[in-house]
């Protein structure tokens, strides 16, 4: 449930940067093995067999898990990986700076910051139609759990690509779907809309999906829909007042136009 923000425990975001160094690792390590031809690989084996017989460990018994440790080994060492102390602090570093809306290209007065602190551990945010994936970036840069749903592949795919590029790939998630159809098993807290998406929609579609996302939404849940550049206007704000009768609403404008609008559950 989206309550004020608390100070996340040391220990749980120790464990956590343990956990993303070592994803780190494996993603490095699995990219590097993937540009090597079946003949470097077998000679990176041999190697890896030699180095153990040659070692303390060569007096166990050599098993396949130990000789894919041992390659992992090696190629960490090839690529000159960082150790854990020296990634940690550019990681924080960087983590600061995509904590920041303007990394992603949005207007630094969006409650999108606010909102993501506000999510617990376990709770998720939706974010629906491509277009906004930079949002769901920003809140994944705060540790939280997003889902992005699309019906457009490629798009979906580009913005895998990009939280894969941007380490945030183990918070961010994403999933193809037909809008007017089948639709996840997921209870988000936070909700995030791009308008234009469900503007492309015909009424009756986009009025099911808005319906859908509502009742899916946890108690004290917030959608957000939210416009991504400042030459587009929200669809207007009267006809998504209508779609939230009941639930608080909270908007905000700059130069008159619609920027942003946000609906809480009851």
């Amino acid at each position: 449930m989206l309550t004020n923000p608390k100070p996340e425990p040391p220990q749980r975001r120790t464990q956590s940067l343990r956990r993303e160094y070592q994803e780190f690792l494996l993603q490095r390590i699995e990219e590097y093995k993937e540009q090597l031809s079946r003949s470097e690989l077998l000679s990176l084996g041999d190697d890896a067999v030699r180095e153990l017989d040659a070692g303390p460990e060569g007096q166990l018994v050599l098993t396949e898990v130990l000789l894919l440790d041992h390659v992992d080994r090696i190629i960490k060492q090839r690529l000159r990986l960082p150790a854990f102390r020296r990634w940690r602090g550019k990681h924080l570093k960087l983590r600061r700076a995509q904590q920041a809306p303007t990394h992603w290209g949005l207007p630094s007065d969006t409650p999108l910051s606010r909102l993501a602190r506000s999510l617990e551990e376990d709770e998720l945010a939706l974010v629906v139609g491509n277009r906004a994936a930079p949002a769901g970036l920003l809140i994944a840069a705060y540790e939280a759990n997003v889902l992005l749903i699309d019906q457009d592949l490629p798009g979906v795919e580009a913005s895998e690509s990009r939280a894969a590029a941007e380490a945030l790939g183990q918070r961010f998630h994403t999933l193809v779907i037909n809008l007017g159809g089948w639709f996840p098993d997921v209870n988000p807290n936070l909700v995030v809309i791009d308008p234009t998406l469900i503007g492309s929609l015909d009424d009756a579609t986009a009025s099911k999906l808005v319906k859908l996302l509502k009742s899916r939404t946890a108690p004290g849940g917030v959608h957000l829909v939210l416009s991504l550049s400042l030459e587009e206007d929200l669809i207007p704000m009267d006809v998504w007042k209508r779609h939230y009768g009941g639930w608080v609403v909270e908007s905000s404008s700059r130069a008159g136009r619609p920027h942003w609008l946000l609906t809480t559950r009851p």
